[in-house]
């Protein structure tokens, strides 16, 4: 299976194995790569067997030889990118009572540390440091961090092997040391009760699955903490928050179509759960409060999203009020009840704005923007009796700008503005919306940006980057690192294709389950389209995904790999039909309502064996592909992208070549360090520009 020394491809070995699905025999000679003892890989990649870790390493050498020559230009594009980040930065303080909390980095360090400071101003307190939790560690991503309503306590989470197994511990604030409390195989979250002793966490179940919520008393052992609540249902997940006023935890139970809530009194450290509302079919809900009610985003009777009003004695559903009826068209993405106001954050066309209701009125204020393409984000604070708002703008020209917004007088203050050390100049780019037709004739938005000195028709390089999965979209935001590609003269595009939000509840039904191929034809046609406008040319585009998207990129090199000149796909989910058949895998069961359950459905099961990646690679030319993986990734299993890469080499008739490179110290995330973060990023711009100039 090694490659050979004249350093030939590695070739993996197949070993015939087949079984029937609904009357068809499925093939899959590379099933051997997915290690029999995977739950154990997930917590101690060591246990991986030998034959499979021999395959990957060898994989890896592979790639590093065949991309030795970018070496030069990686380091070029680090150093590029890390002289735009501002390494001794700081989040602006987050006021709660006494204290104001923040995050910052040090000069030239990996992960953040965890401070505060008087409200008032004065002198800064370390509570938690991130680089020297990391020390000697391969792998370390701090988690969740939650401060005690007394401020004497910090409970905080890490992940030390990638595989999203978060470690709870307390810290002591007046000592710096941590309490002897350790929650092992927790989802990373913690909501405090109010009396400073107790707090809520998610405990995973054997499948790596968040299902159970527990409470758990300061000094005593974790195998004593008290069951709150489990679900029974497999394909269901729980999480943990609390309402904007502090007065309930929050318990919610979801999959990509349901979801219910369950609320605890965040006083009671004995409180019992209530039901806010029992689980409907296709009906989503998420609970806040505000006074004698509970505030609820939902899509009942309302496919973009309304909020409602429920009484907090009786919540069921037949007590819900319209407080912001739906609106066809506009979504209802997040809202945020405080005393005297109601925030919302809504999307129309592709474009997110800012709506600020006055709760004694009823007067409403939107917070607008000129640029065609932007990103808008509020930012969560502690506060509920403030009048106070903080919101993060940018687009793919404009650099982050923190403002704070009085929602009594309309005023914005301009807090920050994010610096970039080596220099930028945002008259020398250009951001622009344009569309795509796809084959049914529906308008697929696309945001890019580009070099304002581009001539259009010259043929320029494009990356073209795509998710379109699971209601997600994809913000047009400032990110420093594509400067290095759009310097070189690269267009960025990124594809609002059906399977997320952009345009709405409907953009997203519209890219699952049985219409999933929607979002695929309308990549492609986000292709085609730059290559008509003339910011590109055949040829001449780099496609990019990552997981779910991954999945899309392996799907696009099935049907129209021609187009591009390369492919990076990012923990790839391309071998989508095995996977949904295997119900102990961590995201499986919860992943049925998305794509559909193969085993018991046969339409699902034609769907998906229709244009699954792994099970429709064909002797055909295929570009040049770079597939990543993470060995203790949970989300996307590490034999996806192997045994993907093992069927394209063994199949296709041309192209190339096909490149894989597993981590085999990280997870989904890659790394978790912020400068070794770049080393990844870098191999995917160098990637990108090699494979345009046909150098890999």
């Amino acid at each position: 299976m090694d490659g050979n020394a004249d350093g030939a491809a590695p070739v993996a070995e197949a070993r015939p194995h087949e079984f029937v699905v609904h009357g068809q025999t499925i093939h899959d000679e590379f099933a051997w790569l997915k290690a029999a003892n995977w739950r154990d890989v997930l917590k101690d990649g060591t246990s991986l067997p030998a034959d499979i870790r021999a395959h990957l390493e060898a994989e890896n050498a592979y790639s590093k030889a065949r991309l030795a020559p970018s070496e030069e230009l990686r380091r070029e594009l680090v150093a590029e990118m890390r002289a735009r980040i501002k390494e001794d930065d700081r989040t602006l303080p987050q006021p709660d009572g006494p204290h104001a909390y923040f995050t910052r980095h040090r000069e030239g360090g990996q992960h953040p540390l965890i401070c505060r400071e008087p409200r008032a101003g004065g002198p800064e307190e370390i509570l938690l440091d991130g680089d020297l939790e990391a020390a000697s560690r391969p792998y370390f991503d701090l988690h969740g961090m939650a401060h005690a309503p007394d401020h004497a306590l910090l409970a905080w989470s890490a992940d030390v092997t990638g595989a999203e197994l978060y470690t709870i511990r307390v810290r002591d604030l007046a000592s710096g040391r941590d309490l002897a409390d350790e929650i092992r195989a927790t989802s990373g979250e913690v909501v405090w009760c109010g009396d400073s002793r107790t707090f809520y966490y998610v405990e995973l179940d054997d499948n790596h699955r968040p299902a159970r919520v527990r409470r758990h008393r300061l000094g005593e052992a974790q195998s004593d903490d008290e069951l709150i609540y489990a679900e029974a249902e497999t394909g269901w997940f729980v999480d943990i928050d609390q309402t904007s006023s502090r007065a309930f935890v929050v318990i919610r139970i979801s999959d990509h179509e349901t979801s219910e809530s369950w609320v605890v009194d965040r006083d009671d450290p004995a409180g019992r759960p209530r039901l806010v509302a029992k689980r409907s079919p296709l009906v989503l809900y998420e609970v806040d409060h505000r006074g004698s009610d509970f505030v609820i985003r939902t899509n009942a009777h309302a496919q973009d999203f309304k909020i409602v009003t429920a009484p907090v004695a009786d919540p069921e559903r037949a007590n819900w009020t319209d407080l912001v009826p739906s609106r066809p068209g506009i979504m209802v993405l997040f809202c945020r009840p405080l005393a005297r106001h109601l925030v919302r954050l809504e999307r129309e066309n592709a474009n997110p704005r800012i709506v600020v209701r006055d709760m004694e009125t009823g007067a409403e204020h939107a917070l607008d923007f000129p640029e065609e393409a932007f990103s808008l984000g509020i930012e969560s604070g502690y506060e509920f009796d403030t009048a106070t708002i903080r919101f993060v703008y940018s687009s793919m020209t404009t650099p982050n700008e923190t403002w704070d917004h009085d929602l009594t007088s309309g005023e914005r203050v301009l807090l920050k503005r994010q610096e970039v050390p080596s220099g930028f100049d945002p008259a020398l780019y250009v951001t622009r919306r344009v569309h795509a037709t796809a084959p049914d004739g529906e308008l697929v938005p696309i945001s890019l940006v580009h070099r304002r000195d581009l001539a259009l028709g010259s043929g320029a390089p494009c990356l073209l980057y795509g998710y379109g999965s699971y209601g997600s979209s994809m913000s047009a935001s400032f990110r420093t690192n594509l400067l290095s590609l759009v310097d070189r003269g690269f267009v960025y595009a990124i594809a609002h294709i059906r399977g997320g939000t952009e345009r709405g509840w409907r953009w997203y039904l519209d890219g699952k389950r049985e219409k999933k191929p929607n979002t695929f034809s309308d990549f492609v046609a986000c292709a085609h389209a730059l290559i008509e406008q003339g910011y590109t040319a055949p040829g001449r585009l780099v496609a990019f995904g990552g997981s779910a998207g991954g999945m899309l990129m392996g799907a696009v090199a099935n049907m129209a790999g021609g187009l591009f000149a390369g492919i990076v796909a990012d923990v790839p989910f391309v071998d989508v039909l095995n996977t949904m058949l295997d119900g102990d895998l961590p995201l499986t069961p919860p992943e049925w309502p998305e794509w559909g359950d193969p085993g018991r459905e046969e339409t699902a099961f034609r769907t998906i064996l229709s244009y699954s990646p792994y099970d429709n690679v064909r002797p055909q030319p295929y570009p040049a592909i770079l597939a990543l993986g993470g060995l203790t990734d949970p989300r996307v299993t590490y034999w996806e992208p192997a045994k993907w890469v093992a069927r394209l080499r063994a199949t296709m008739t041309g192209g190339g070549p096909i490149l894989l490179r597993i981590n085999m110290d990280a997870g989904h995330g890659g790394a978790a360090g912020r400068f070794e973060r770049l080393d990844e990023v870098a191999l995917i711009y160098a990637f990108a520009i090699s494979a345009i100039s046909g150098d890999v």
